[in-house]
Order: structure tokens, then sequence, then C-alpha cells
């Protein structure tokens, strides 16, 4: 069986759909203050919370001591680097909201990337599971999820739309990389 930790920085929808989809959490991991921490506990999952200082390093240690298999960063803004990257090549992924590489990058999160896909007046646009590597959005695709958001009247609604998606994309990811 394997050993997941989810990294957070919000309200942790993401996260709450692996656990309504059965998909057993080892721990969860936030970088400040957040909702996911209530999920957790109403869950009875491990909870952790780092400064945003150092947080790479404090996560692996946690993550080896853990013996933790696949790492799922699911609106996670904290940017992981060093040792971390190099010992769990593959075994992290992300969640996207964008079709990437489109609007992906650094400061590409959230609202922001909705903003500028509704500004460029798109008529597509969706979610990306990808995996982590040294560059922000850059690693390998592994799925994604279109979104056609004609009809969008405002970067709200485009995010409400794409939420949907992550919600559906993020466990399928899941569930096939543990059962490799």
């Amino acid at each position: 069986m394997s050993k997941i930790a989810v990294l957070v920085s919000g309200g942790g929808s993401n996260m709450q759909q692996l656990i309504k989809n059965g998909i057993k959490l080892d721990c969860i991991i936030a970088d400040r203050k957040c909702g996911a921490e209530k999920i957790a506990k109403e869950n009875n999952i491990d909870f952790f919370q780092f400064e945003r200082k150092g947080i790479s390093d404090k996560v692996f240690e946690l993550l080896e001591k853990r013996k933790i298999d696949l790492v799922v960063l699911a609106g996670f803004l904290s940017i992981l680097d060093g040792k971390i990257l190099q010992k769990y090549k593959n075994k992290i992924i992300n969640i996207h909201p964008s079709l990437l590489p489109k609007y992906g990058g650094f400061g590409m999160h959230g609202m922001r990337v909705h903003q500028e896909v509704f500004k460029n007046s798109e008529k597509e646009s969706g979610c990306t599971v990808h995996y982590v590597n040294e560059e922000v959005d850059a690693g390998a695709i592994i799925e994604q999820e279109r979104v056609n958001i004609s009809s969008a009247k405002s970067a709200e609604e485009i995010q409400k739309m794409v939420l949907e998606k992550e919600w559906i994309l993020l466990p399928r990811v899941v569930k096939k990389l543990i059962e490799k």
C-alpha cells in the first residue's frame, strides 16, 4: 500500500476529493495556517504545519521519517527545491488550474491563472496534473482535463468550472499512480 502525503496552502478541497474517493492519506503538510487542518482533524489524518522559510528541507525530513511513496501538491503555494526533488523524482505531483504549458510558471496560481485566461478571451481552459521538477510547472504532464469556458462571464466562473474538473482529475491520477 502506498503512503501518500498531501501538501496544501488553502482550504483543501482537492485534498478532500482524494479522501472522498477512498484514497488513504498518511499525512497532510501545510505551509501556513489554513482550512485543510480542519479536514485533517475530521478525518483523523496527521497534520503538520511548517514555516515557508526552509520548507523543502523540513518536508524532506518528514517524508523520509514517514517513508512516504507519493507526494501530492494540492494547492500548495511554496516552491520545493533541493534534495527533495532528487530523492522524490517522479514521486511528487501537482495539480495546476490551466492546460499547461499555458498559464504556468512562477506566480501563476489560483485566481491569477483564471484572470489571465479570462483577460485573453480563451474559449478553453482546464487543469493539469504533472510531475514536479526544478522548474515551476514545467515537469512532465501526466494527464489533463479540458473545459469549454466560452460561456464564462468572469474569472470566478472559470475558476468554478475548472475546479470541478480538478476534483475528478486528481483522484483519478492518484489512483492510477498508486496502482502501478
